[in-house]
């Protein structure tokens, strides 16, 4: 291994089925019964389903509607944001007994650091088991995690025995592990993406670490050199325990479909000024102002306009937003629009690319996972 690609121990904790098991801990007439948080009515679209739920199908991001067709006995529970913050609050503390270095990802998931712990355990597995044990304890709540030497690997290792399990991938072991992986589980790989990697003949880590650099870059572009080097075991990426906030957004499900963007100026004026007060609120401002357009057949369509300076005030997003929607003609009519800056003052412009290592990982059988 290259003297300057240090071996790290990361932990990857993601709560399990975090909306729904909250909503099933504080209302025990559901435990054990297929919930899906959101997605009520005819429009909506579901935030989370319990694992009673997914075994019929039902999945985040799916509407109610096709959901309740797969699982009739289905119960939709109201979004609680107020109350999940709370509980993640929780979690948080705990995370920060054992190490600063936490990186939260979203509500229900965060990489840790542990290389260096304030409890001076060797062991990131130990150290997983009892952050679950606690988790478990203080909410009343299960969580899964993966334990390795990056984070990318941590990642995928945490949904390998889901629900209320963890699996530890030693330095040893990364390679042949990456290798077995169907190119599916591979975290940064979509399923537009996976359909494009079967059509290549690319089906498992294996058959990506056959490919070289070039071909990747050719067929894959800028990502195709993340993919190279991720299935060598090499993911430079440190745990951030202050990441930057890159996009601000807020977006509006509609009862029914617009089909004229003049019906729909007074639900962009009020996305507008939802993303003005979330400007104000995180005191950030942006350059990129992109309007998101999801059609009646669910269909996606995004158009975005630069501006030479920052911007967050509710006037300037909103002529920019009419000028972005009046700019194309309309496709089909209208579920949902969104608005969202991005090229936030908050980022850091100036940031070194990431080094990249030819060398693939090597074995360090005394680093104790």
């Amino acid at each position: 291994m290259p003297n300057d690609l240090p071996i790290r121990k990361i932990i990857h904790v993601d709560m399990d089925a975090f909306y729904a098991s909250v909503e099933q801990l504080d209302n025990p007439e559901l435990r054990g019964k297929p919930i899906a948080v959101g997605g009520g009515g005819k429009r909506g679209v579901i935030s989370a389903a319990s694992y009673e739920a997914r075994k019929f199908g039902v999945k985040s991001a799916m509407s109610g509607r096709l959901a309740e067709k797969l699982c009739p006995e289905l119960i939709f529970v109201r979004t609680n944001f107020d109350r999940y913050k709370e509980v993640s609050q929780k979690i948080r503390k705990i995370f920060h007994e054992y190490t600063d270095l936490v990186e939260p990802l979203s509500l229900d998931e965060a990489y840790l650091d542990v290389t260096q712990n304030k409890i001076g355990m060797p062991s990131a597995s130990i150290i997983a088991q009892e952050i679950r044990k606690r988790i478990f304890d203080e909410t009343g709540l299960t969580a899964s995690a993966g334990i390795s030497i990056n984070k990318f690997v941590a990642k995928v290792a945490s949904d390998y025995n889901k629900p209320n399990g963890q699996k530890t991938v030693n330095p040893e072991d990364v390679l042949q592990f990456l290798k077995e992986l169907d190119i599916r589980k591979f975290y940064g790989v979509g399923k537009v993406t996976a359909e494009k990697m079967y059509q290549k003949g690319i089906f498992t880590g294996k058959d990506l670490k056959s490919k070289s650099l070039e071909y990747l870059i050719e067929n894959f572009g800028k990502s195709g050199s993340y993919y190279y080097y991720i299935i060598r075991g090499i993911h430079d990426s440190v745990v951030k325990p202050n990441r930057i906030r890159k996009s601000l957004a807020a977006e509006r499900t509609f009862s029914e479909n617009l089909s004229s963007e003049i019906f729909m100026l007074e639900k962009v004026e009020l996305i507008a000024e939802e993303v003005a007060r979330r400007l104000a609120k995180s005191k950030v401002s942006g350059k990129t102002i992109t309007l998101k357009i999801k059609y009646s057949d669910f269909t996606l369509q995004t158009r975005s306009k630069t501006l030479p300076y920052f911007v967050c005030d509710k006037s300037i997003i909103l002529e920019t937003a009419k000028d972005l929607l009046y700019q194309d003609k309309l496709n089909n009519s209208v579920r949902l629009l969104g608005i969202s800056l991005s090229n936030l003052n908050t980022e850091d412009a100036k940031k070194k690319p990431e080094k990249k290592f030819e060398n693939p990982i090597s074995v360090q059988l005394k680093f104790e996972f």
